[in-house]
């Protein structure tokens, strides 16, 4: 059957249909950002013009590099953000929100014992919390373009660097402009709209 055009109701979005569309486009943007870290592809990402949160019981995270970065709207608003960056990281009962319109979407993924688990992990964020963290073979200082562990970025040259060879954050929460990732394995997927992610 084809819809008649005059039974469609102006200027409503079909809320289902862009949940559904937007797990693949997330995947895709994923792999090419993970080809950015990885220097086969140009950085050009415009970011949206607002922020979401994230939240996991715990991050723990494998090859930390952490400086000082900007990311663009598409209006031309440069951002100041906190760029992170993890070979690897398991996120324990993560939950990201975002504002759609008048609704906030919410994904969640992971539990408490099977953790959603990200490959070459990179988080531009504006702020972030957590109960407590702990790094192993921190270094703090470093000049940011000769950070040497894995996830394959780095910082402007002469701008402040910081590396460790693991990271773990707990009940952490981050106020988030960008999360890219090679791959990003979420068990126990569940996106919708309403919700909360007190449960964390």
């Amino acid at each position: 059957m084809v819809e008649n055009s005059s039974n469609r109701s102006a200027g409503k979005v079909k809320w289902r249909r862009f949940a559904i569309a937007a797990v693949p486009a997330i995947a895709v943007a994923g792999t090419l950002v993970g080809l950015t870290a990885k220097g086969a592809l140009a950085s050009s990402i415009s970011v949206s013009g607002q922020e979401y949160t994230v939240s996991a019981s715990q991050l723990s995270g494998q090859g930390f590099e952490q400086f000082g970065n900007e990311v663009t709207q598409s209006n031309g608003t440069v951002v100041p953000v906190m760029e992170s960056a993890m070979t690897s990281a398991d996120l324990y009962n993560l939950c990201q929100q975002v504002t759609v319109g008048p609704l906030t979407l919410t994904l969640t993924a992971g539990s408490s014992t099977d953790p959603a688990v990200a490959q070459n992990l990179i988080v531009d964020a504006a702020s972030q919390t957590g109960s407590s963290a702990v790094f192993t073979n921190i270094s703090i200082g470093n000049d940011a373009s000769t950070l040497t562990e894995d996830p394959g970025v780095v910082g402007a040259a002469g701008s402040f660097g910081q590396q460790a060879d693991s990271v773990v954050i707990n009940n952490l929460v981050q106020q988030t402009w960008l999360t890219t990732a090679g791959t990003f394995t979420l068990p126990d997927l569940n996106l919708g709209f309403g919700g909360s992610c007190t449960g964390s």
